[in-house]
């Protein structure tokens, strides 16, 4: 379980702050700005790592550069909400690679997914696999992106905090 809000100091959200904007900031660098030695830096990185506070290193990749243009938003609702089929819809939407982003949620649906595909055809095909060959899947609806105004995985981190 990762550390609540508490357990990060003001150099653990100083090194998150810059590690969000440019993960690839040499730790020397890192240290600079914020003070701190570059092995002191290591080390609240490597624990910020351990503690799954940093959940992992990737490169953000545009999706259009590899032919994945269309964004789509799905809102599933489930037949049956038992535990066992909720488990499996979650199997399916985390296996399933058009899947960037999966979401159970409240309210009226069960789900809403975040969905990058090549072209439409690629979505209805998807939606067969997906939805129409599930039984315990109700309905699901679909909103098209016309434009990514704003995408990004960043939290927002508060810095005026004291130091421990």
């Amino acid at each position: 379980m990762p550390p609540s809000d508490h357990d990060l100091d003001a150099f653990d959200r100083a090194i998150l702050s810059i590690l969000q904007v440019d993960n690839s900031t040499p730790q020397r660098a890192i240290g600079e700005r914020v003070n701190l030695s570059g092995a002191a830096v290591q080390r609240r990185i490597r624990r910020m790592e351990r503690d799954r506070v940093i959940r992992g290193n990737v490169a953000v990749v545009e999706p259009a550069a590899l032919g994945q243009s269309i964004t789509i938003f799905v809102e599933v609702e489930l037949v049956s909400e038992t535990a066992a089929d909720i488990d499996a819809a979650k199997a399916a939407f985390t296996t399933a690679p058009e899947v960037q982003q999966c979401y159970y949620v409240t309210g009226e649906v069960d789900f809403v997914l975040v969905v990058l595909v090549p072209t439409m055809e690629a979505y209805e095909t998807l939606t067969r696999r997906l939805f129409f060959a599930n039984p315990n899947i109700r309905k699901f609806k679909t909103f098209v992106a016309m434009d990514r105004v704003k995408v990004g995985l960043t939290v927002a981190i508060e810095m005026d905090r004291q130091l421990k």
